[in-house]
Formats: C-alpha cells, sequence, structure tokens
C-alpha cells in the first residue's frame, strides 16, 4: 500500500500503489479544470479548526480550509500538511528536516467523517471577504496544488499546516492581515506545555531536547487552536475578518490512561536510583546521561531544525559525564574529583539558565539526582588534607 500518513498537521489517505500516479494526476487535472469554476455569490470559505487527539499527531490539532459553494457542487477540504511514509530515508529525512510535505484536497463528507471516527471536535470559521477574494482563494489553493507550491519542507514553528494557511490567505488579501493576536508575551515554551498534559513522557523528551529557540516570545502562528482564537480579533477593512465560530462537530475531550506514561513512574524510577546508590548505578546513570547529551549535539549540528540547536539542556545530559565514568572506573581519584566539580559546576549554570523556564520543574528530579551522586563522587575521590601536629 502507498501510504500518506498524517502528523500533528495532517489527515490520513491510503492509496493502492499502482493508482498513486492516477491520484495525482487527478489532482493534476482538476486543479486545472477548477480555475475555470466562478464561484456563486453565495460561495463560502472559512477556515477549520480541529480539536486536539491522544496520538502523538492529534496533539496539537489541525487548520484546513473549506471552500462550498452549492450551486457548482463543491464542498472541499483543503489540508496543508501530508507526507508519504514511503519516502526512502523517511527517517533521516524527518530528522534531518528535510522531509517534503504537501497539500491534499478531501469531499467536505470523507474529512468530517475521518474526525467523527476519531472523536475529535471540529469548528468552522467563515472569512467575511468579497467574492472576488473568495474567487482568487479557490485558484490560489488549486493553482498551489498544480503547481507544487504546496510542497514545503516541515518546521515545527515556522512552517506547518497552519502557517501554510495563514500564508495562502494572506496572500490572496494582499498583505499580512491575518497575524498572531494571543499569547504574544508567553513563549513557544510556554505555549507548547500545557498541550503534553496526560502525555508525560513526551512532555519531558520535548522539554529536554528543544533548546532555545522556543524560548523566544511567540510571536508567529503556528498551533490551530491560535489561530481560532486570533481570528476572532481581527478586522479587515474595518469589519470582523471571522466574527462567528461554527460547531461543526463536538466532542468531550478524553485522556487515555497510561500505567507507565505519567509522572509516577518517573519518580519512581528515579527514587529507586538514588536508594540504591551504588557504584554500578552511577556508572549507568552517567553513561545514559552523557549518550543522550551527545546525541543532542549531533542534532543541534545535523538537523535543520531550529528548534534543536543551541540546546542548553546539555549542561545536564553532559557528555563529560562520559569522562567523568571513565575516571571513575580506573579509580583515578584526581580526575574523578575535578570532572565531578567540573560537572557540578555545568549544573549550576543550568540552573541559572532554568529558573524561569517552564520545564524547570520536570527536570528537576534529574538535576537533584545528578548533583547528589556528583556530590558523592566529589568527596569519595577529595585528596585529604594532612594534619600536622
Amino acid at each position: 500500500m502507498k501510504k500518506i500518513t498524517k502528523t500533528n498537521t495532517m489527515a490520513a489517505i491510503f492509496t493502492p500503489k499502482k493508482t498513486v500516479f492516477l491520484l495525482f494526476f487527478f489532482l493534476f487535472f482538476n486543479a486545472f479544470w477548477a480555475q475555470n469554476i466562478q464561484l456563486s455569490k453565495d460561495a463560502k470559505v472559512s477556515v477549520i479548526t480541529c480539536g486536539l487527539g491522544n496520538e502523538s499527531y492529534s496533539l496539537f490539532g489541525h487548520t484546513a480550509i473549506r471552500i462550498k459553494d452549492d450551486a457548482n457542487f463543491i464542498d472541499a477540504v483543503y489540508n496543508y500538511g501530508a507526507f508519504d511514509f514511503n519516502t526512502p530515508n523517511f527517517v533521516p529525512k524527518f530528522a534531518k528536516g528535510d522531509l517534503e510535505y504537501f497539500a491534499v484536497v478531501h469531499r467536505y463528507t470523507d474529512f468530517i467523517n475521518q474526525y467523527t471516527y476519531e472523536n475529535r471536535s471540529v469548528d468552522e470559521q467563515e472569512l467575511q471577504i468579497p467574492l472576488q477574494l473568495k474567487q482568487q482563494l479557490f485558484e490560489n489553493l488549486n493553482t498551489s496544488l498544480a503547481s507544487g507550491d504546496s510542497h514545503y519542507t516541515y518546521k515545527f514553528i515556522d512552517k506547518n499546516c497552519t502557517s501554510m494557511v495563514v500564508d495562502i490567505i494572506n496572500k490572496t488579501l494582499g498583505s499580512n492581515i491575518i497575524t498572531k493576536k494571543v499569547d504574544t508575551d508567553l513563549t513557544y515554551r510556554s505555549i507548547l506545555f500545557p498541550y503534553f498534559d496526560y502525555h508525560f513522557y513526551e512532555k519531558l523528551g520535548t522539554s529536554i531536547i528543544f533548546g532555545s529557540k522556543v524560548d523566544q516570545l511567540g510571536t508567529k502562528l503556528f498551533l490551530p487552536q491560535e489561530l481560532q482564537k486570533s481570528l476572532k480579533l481581527i478586522q479587515y477593512k474595518n469589519q470582523p475578518l471571522a466574527p462567528e465560530n461554527q460547531t461543526l462537530l463536538h466532542f468531550e475531550e478524553s485522556h487515555l490512561s497510561s500505567w507507565w506514561n505519567n509522572i509516577y513512574t518517573y519518580i519512581l524510577v528515579i527514587a529507586l536510583l538514588v536508594i540504591l546508590n551504588k557504584k554500578g548505578i552511577h556508572y549507568g546513570y552517567f553513561t545514559l546521561m552523557g549518550i543522550v547529551g551527545l546525541f543532542f549535539l549531533f542534532m543541534g549540528f545535523y538537523s535543520d531544525h531550529l528548534e534543536l540547536t543551541n540546546n542548553y539542556n546539555v549542561l545536564l545530559f553532559n557528555p563529560l559525564l562520559l569522562v567523568l565514568v571513565v575516571f571513575y572506573a580506573q579509580k583515578n581519584r584526581v580526575w574523578s574529583y575535578r570532572f565531578s566539580l567540573l560537572n557540578l559546576i555545568a549544573l549550576a549554570v543550568y540552573l541559572g539558565i532554568l529558573i524561569n523556564k517552564a520545564h524547570l520543574l520536570i527536570v528537576m528530579p534529574m538535576v537533584l539526582t545528578s548533583a547528589y551522586f556528583l556530590i558523592q563522587i566529589a568527596l569519595k575521590n577529595k585528596k585529604p588534607i594532612p594534619l600536622i601536629i
């Protein structure tokens, strides 16, 4: 099966491998055919905001554009953010940040059925713009599909399903009418943090792998719900651009419970390490922390995802811990002492950086555990001061 799968910005399409060419030929032909359609005066264009889900791809919701014109038998939803899971070297490309994403168009009924199946709410905000701009947006969307302009390299903050929708609407309106109006005084990290509630290890993982970029003020529109809130506040030619929000589907948010994906297992593991507190535990703990730090450094240089660069969390997951483990295993007291102090200094700097960050509390157990083990090693290997009698 040829699989066009989905992340937090996409809907799934499954097509037999032999029909992929026909699918894209149809989309290409249909896009040009659509250029000749003149929308009626009753045509509606709207921004669709899909609710949050429990899967990793759906934690942030989804944004799309709907074109509805009963006179021309049109009811289509344009989705930006699809990708082909069978792309060669998929994982390296995804990690590198050069995996190609693109737009797809669905019949509205298929689109709404998918979200009904997933028990995810769907809201619609109709854009109050003249017919000529509705026509222009319709044509821009279809031209984008046909020409390949809908293909783009995904970036978590800078280029995703929401930003692509904003870009094509602003292009149609002729200026940056749609801008962020809410939470501009919060950092990207603080904005993202609540989305990981009930998904503890995803919250922990993103907290430690994201670098300084997500500590900048969140001035860009990159999340569906932020776009939904901002649209309510935006004026176009002295009139509200999207004054009303219509709920197409409503489901109460449900959160899957997990016996392992929670803070309790995290605290339990940390507590066991501290209670056991043996030399072998020190070896394993610091080796793992150092290897994770090397991975962070590698991703910072390798990946084009700017969110992974300048990652000060390597001060906690310090590759120098690996050097400490070597000297500690060799019973080299002088260098074990020096590297334990060096890593303690790095921890102190890390705490200074972290003091006003959203993920302070979630990493604090690891900070305290590292500090406890390092102090033990330092005291054990400190050169005794001779007494003069």
